[in-house]
C-alpha cells in the first residue's frame, strides 16, 4: 500500500503565507487609517480657520459695539466674483457717464455707507456720473447697506462690491473709466470700536487710502480727490471753536490717529505725485439712513424699547456736547469741495506743477449737550428715556466739539441751515418708517412732517 504524501510542509507554507497576507493587510489598514485621520484633521483645521475668519463668534457686547470684522475680508473674492466681462464693463460705464454738459465722472468709495449714499444720490440728481465701491462689511448690520444699495440702483447708480485694498480691482476701474474725481468716503468708522479691533482701522484708513492713492497717481488723467477726514483729529485740542489752524497732534483715539495719518499721507502724495487733494473734517453727521453705532440712532432704538441709555458727563461733571451736523448740510459741503477742486498736475505718477491741497471743517457751528439731544428724542418719540448718567470712560471720546467753518464758507459757500430739532424730526420720521414702528410715535410729530 503506497504511503500517503507528506502535506505538513505544504500546510505550514500556506499558514505562513496566510499570516504574511494578514500582516500586510493589517499594516496597509493601519497606514490607510493614519492617512485618513491626518487628512480629516487637516480638513477640520482648514474649516475651523475658515469659519473663525468669516463667522466671528456671537457675544453679549452692546449693540453699538459691532462684531469684529476685517475690512480686508472680502478682498480675496472681489476680483474673481465682481470684475466681469463686457456686461460688467457696460454697467460700470453707464453708471459713471455724466448726463449734463461738463459733468463729473465720480468714483464714490463707501457708496453704500451713510454719507456715501447721500452724496451719490445728490451727484446723480444733478447729472454727474457716479460709480460706487463698497465692501459691505459687517461693522454694522449689512442689511442697511443693502437697502441703501437698492435705493441707489433705482437711480441708475451701480455699486461695485470690492475692497479698497484690492489693487487689481481699482486698477481695472480706472482702466475702464477716466474718472475726473474721486469722493473717498470708505473708512473704518467709530471711535470706541478701535479698542475692540484696532487692525481694521490700520487696514482701511491707512493701507486702503494709500492703495487708492497709488492707483490714482498712475491714472491718466489723474483725478481730483476729495476725502473724509474727521473732527476727531482735533483730539485734546482746547481751542474753541475748532479751526483748521489749530494743532492736531494730540489724537485721543486710534481712529483719530489714522485720520490724522491720512492727512499727512495726502500731503505726501500731493507733494511728490501732484494729486489734488481736499480733506473734509466731518463733525458728528446725523440724519435719515444713518449709522446704527451713532448715539442718536441707538438712543432712539433703546428709548422705544424701554432700555436704559448711558449719558456721559466729564470728570468735572460738565455736560458732553457735540456739533451735530445734518446730512444734507454735509452733502452740500462735499459737492462744494468737488466743484472747487482743481485738476491734479501729475502725469505718469510724477508731479508736473503745483497741486491743490486743502482741508476744511464741515460742522454745524452750534454745539448741543447730549442731554438736550435726548430731550428732543423723548418729545418726538412720545416716550420718556431711562437715563443713566455716568462719567465718560477713557474710550477715545472727547467731551466737546465745535466747528469753525469760515474757510469752507469762504471757498465754496458752505453754510449749514439745519438745527438739531429739525434734523432729528426728519431722522425719526425715517426711522419709524424704515423699521415699521409708526404707531408708537407721537401723531403730532407725524402731522408736522407731513405738512412740511
Amino acid at each position: 500500500m503506497p504511503t500517503p504524501p507528506d502535506t505538513s510542509k505544504t500546510l505550514k507554507q500556506e499558514r505562513y503565507n496566510s499570516y504574511v497576507r494578514k500582516l500586510q493587510s493589517t499594516k496597509l489598514l493601519n497606514a490607510s487609517s493614519k492617512l485618513l485621520f491626518r487628512v480629516t484633521l487637516l480638513i477640520a483645521l482648514v474649516l475651523i480657520l475658515f469659519f473663525t475668519i468669516n463667522y466671528p463668534p456671537l457675544s453679549d457686547t452692546p449693540h453699538h459695539v459691532p462684531p469684529r470684522h476685517s475690512f480686508l475680508s472680502t478682498s480675496l473674492f472681489s476680483s474673481a466674483s465682481v470684475v466681469g466681462g463686457a456686461a460688467w464693463e457696460k454697467q460700470v460705464r453707464h453708471s459713471s457717464t455724466p448726463r449734463r454738459p461738463n459733468g463729473f465722472s465720480v468714483l464714490v468709495t463707501g457708496a453704500a455707507g451713510f454719507v456715501g449714499s447721500h452724496c451719490s444720490l445728490a451727484l446723480k440728481k444733478r447729472g454727474d456720473g457716479v460709480l460706487g465701491l463698497d465692501n459691505f462689511n459687517n461693522y454694522y448690520d449689512p442689511s442697511l447697506k443693502r437697502a441703501r444699495q437698492n435705493l441707489l440702483s433705482k437711480h441708475q447708480i451701480f455699486i461695485v462690491e470690492g475692497d479698497l485694498n484690492d489693487e487689481p480691482l481699482l486698477t481695472k476701474l480706472f482702466d475702464v473709466v477716466p474718472f475726473t474725481h474721486v469722493l473717498h468716503l470708505a473708512a473704518q468708522a467709530g471711535v470706541r470700536y478701535a479698542m475692540q479691533n484696532p487692525q481694521s482701522y490700520v487696514s482701511s484708513n491707512i493701507a486702503g487710502f494709500v492703495n487708492l492713492l497709488e492707483v490714482a497717481k498712475s491714472a491718466n488723467p489723474q483725478p481730483s480727490i476729495v476725502w473724509a477726514s474727521s473732527s476727531s483729529v482735533y483730539g485734546l485740542n482746547t481751542e474753541n471753536p475748532f479751526s483748521e489752524r489749530d494743532r492736531t497732534d494730540q489724537p485721543a483715539s486710534l481712529y483719530a490717529a489714522t485720520k490724522k495719518a491720512g492727512e499727512e499721507i495726502a500731503h505726501t502724495y500731493n507733494h511728490i505725485h501732484g494729486l489734488a487733494l481736499t480733506g473734509l473734517r466731518f463733525f458728528t453727521v446725523y440724519g435719515p439712513w444713518g449709522r446704527p453705532d451713532m448715539a442718536y440712532f441707538f438712543f432712539t432704538k433703546d428709548i422705544l424699547q424701554g432700555k436704559p441709555i448711558d449719558i456721559y458727563k466729564t470728570a468735572d461733571q460738565k455736560e458732553v456736547a457735540r456739533d451735530f451736523t445734518y446730512i444734507d448740510d454735509v452733502v452740500k459741503g462735499c459737492l462744494g469741495a468737488l466743484d472747487t477742486a482743481e485738476k491734479s498736475t501729475g502725469s505718469g505718477g510724477k508731479k508736473k506743477g503745483p497741486a491743490q491741497l486743502r482741508v476744511y471743517n464741515l460742522g454745524n457751528t452750534s454745539p448741543v449737550p447730549v442731554g438736550r439731544l435726548v430731550s428732543i428724542l423723548e418729545g418726538l418719540l412720545n416716550t420718556k428715556a431711562k437715563k443713566h448718567v455716568i462719567t465718560m470712560p477713557r474710550n477715545g471720546d472727547v467731551p466737546y466739539t465745535h466747528a469753525n467753518v469760515t474757510l469752507a464758507y469762504r471757498d465754496f459757500g458752505y453754510k449749514p441751515t439745519t438745527d438739531l430739532a429739525t434734523g432729528l424730526r426728519k431722522f425719526v420720521k425715517w426711522y419709524v418708517t424704515y423699521f415699521g414702528i409708526q404707531p408708537r410715535v407721537k401723531k403730532e410729530t407725524q402731522n408736522t412732517h407731513e405738512s412740511s
